[in-house]
């Protein structure tokens, strides 16, 4: 299949279990991803075959999987041993651009890490994680991706008995800050050395020729990381449980369990049920990240220089980078959005502020009020839709003076503003009650609107005829207001 070992097995054993699938008792194979797989230049196959192979039973000749080990801080706890508990690497592939990629099955059984657990997933998170992947990739943040989704024709015990599945997903890399932390809890410098090796080999190329490629390294991931955030909150998207072993140091969105996009804005907005708290909440993301940033760099220190204080001062400098460059990444994405293509810094900063303080006065839904803004801006358009959004037109208003004020002194004609903003304000996201109606009717064997959400959530920015209703919010009866973990 054009797959080949996984270049993580070239480190030491202590990294990682080799850990055979656990057979299912029938797999089928409800998607593969055709496209990813010829970006994988994966060679095709039956569906009996992908079945087999991606549901772990039928694993290619000359690969061995890997569970690999990982900590991590749980809700500000550290836990010293987390790891693969129902994920292996099965395999990596060169994408036709040259870039590594490892192939992941998640769900496929027990490891040396399972604490206990069956190391199974049941059908809807393994439908959540492939839609919302997917999405995300749709919608241009990086993302792990999806390559196919297995029914195993068992039965996982949770609150009660669930239809089983296996999600292979594909990642520039499955290293975690958890990964790091992993070896420095116990002391063991080498080996938080050759994991940073191996990370900079794989995904930052070039530090190895700075000065200090551990501490170039560290300020690579810290400006991966406010890119993405800040990505993540342009599209109104909630992780739910930053965790460090839930942040990849590639910089790509990781581990989609009680995640979710939120309807009408909310700052404080929080769904996953565990988080009771609100410690990963909307508006807290860049402060998690940042928190999970500082326990990256603490894993660092001994590599970045022999002198310990030395040490803390050049990773507190490299740190303290990362409130300025998500300020200009969010400010960036944020000017995209409201059709602002010339750089007024304070100004802009404080128009962007006042309309989502008076879209969270009115419940106006982020999404939809975005992309109105974009009908707003179009030549001859007027604001009639987007003061819909708003329970109180009139705060709308006060805004959009000040906004078409703004406009005027931008260079850009309206018709080629407003076709510039609608690529920066998806129609269409994941909205929570469309995943829960797809999911739902998969449990009872009907993939129908699983198949055209996920078509629908294929064009984000200019959606195919036909898909205009998954723009639109839910209605009361239809608000999803929590999301749940996986295992």
């Amino acid at each position: 299949m054009g797959m080949q070992r996984s270049s993580y097995e070239r480190l030491p054993e202590r990294f990682y279990a080799r850990v055979q699938p656990t057979p299912v008792a029938a797999p089928r194979l409800l998607r593969f991803n055709h496209g990813l797989g010829d970006e994988l230049a994966l060679d095709a196959e039956s569906e009996a075959s992908l079945a087999g192979i991606f549901s772990g039973n039928a694993v290619p000749p000359g690969l061995e999987t890997l569970a690999m080990a990982y900590a991590g801080h749980q809700f500000g706890h550290f836990v010293p041993q987390l790891g693969d508990g129902r994920a292996l690497l099965l395999a990596e592939a060169v994408d036709r651009g040259g870039t590594r990629r490892d192939i992941q099955l998640k769900g496929s059984g027990p490891t040396p890490y399972s604490r206990g657990g069956d190391g199974r997933a049941a059908l809807g998170p393994v439908l959540r994680e492939y839609l919302v992947s997917e999405a995300m990739h749709a919608l241009g943040i990086p993302a792990t991706r999806a390559l196919a989704a297995v029914a195993t024709g068992e039965f996982v015990l949770r609150e009660e008995p669930l239809p089983g599945a296996i999600v292979t997903r594909v990642a520039t890399s499955f290293v975690r800050v958890g990964t790091f932390q992993y070896f420095a809890a116990r002391g063991d410098v080498d080996a938080v050395r050759l994991l940073a090796d191996h990370v900079i080999e794989r995904n930052y190329p070039e530090a190895r020729s700075d000065r200090q490629p551990h501490l170039a390294l560290l300020r690579k991931v810290i400006g991966a990381q406010a890119a993405l955030i800040a990505q993540w909150m342009h599209v109104g998207f909630i992780h739910g449980v930053m965790n460090t072993d839930n942040m990849s140091v590639a910089g790509e969105t990781i581990d989609f369990g009680p995640c979710a996009f939120m309807d009408a804005y909310d700052s404080a907005a929080v769904f996953s049920s565990i988080d009771r708290q609100g410690r990963y909440a909307y508006r807290n993301q860049p402060h998690a990240a940042l928190w999970n940033l500082s326990r990256f760099a603490e894993t660092l220190l001994p590599l970045i220089d022999a002198d310990a204080e030395r040490a803390v001062a050049l990773a507190t400098e490299a740190l303290s980078a990362f409130t300025g460059e998500f300020a200009e990444y969010s400010l960036e994405g944020m000017r995209r959005k409201l059709g602002l293509f010339t750089l007024r810094e304070s100004a802009d900063t404080a128009l962007a502020e006042d309309l989502l303080e008076a879209m969270q006065r009115n419940r106006a839904d982020f999404t939809l009020t975005f992309r109105r803004l974009c009908d707003a801006a179009d030549a001859g358009a007027d604001d009639t839709a987007v003061r819909a959004s708003f329970s109180n037109p009139a705060d709308y208003d006060a805004w959009a003076v000040r906004w078409r004020a703004r406009l005027a002194n931008e260079p850009l004609e309206p018709a080629a503003r407003a076709a510039a903003m609608r690529q920066a304000n998806p129609a269409i996201i994941p909205r929570n009650h469309r995943i829960a109606q797809a999911i739902e009717a998969a449990e009872a064997e009907d993939f129908a609107p699983f198949a055209t959400l996920s078509a629908a959530l294929s064009q984000p920015y200019l959606p195919a005829p036909g898909f205009a209703s998954y723009a639109d919010p839910p209605l009361p009866g239809e608000l999803v207001t929590q999301t749940f973990c996986g295992t």
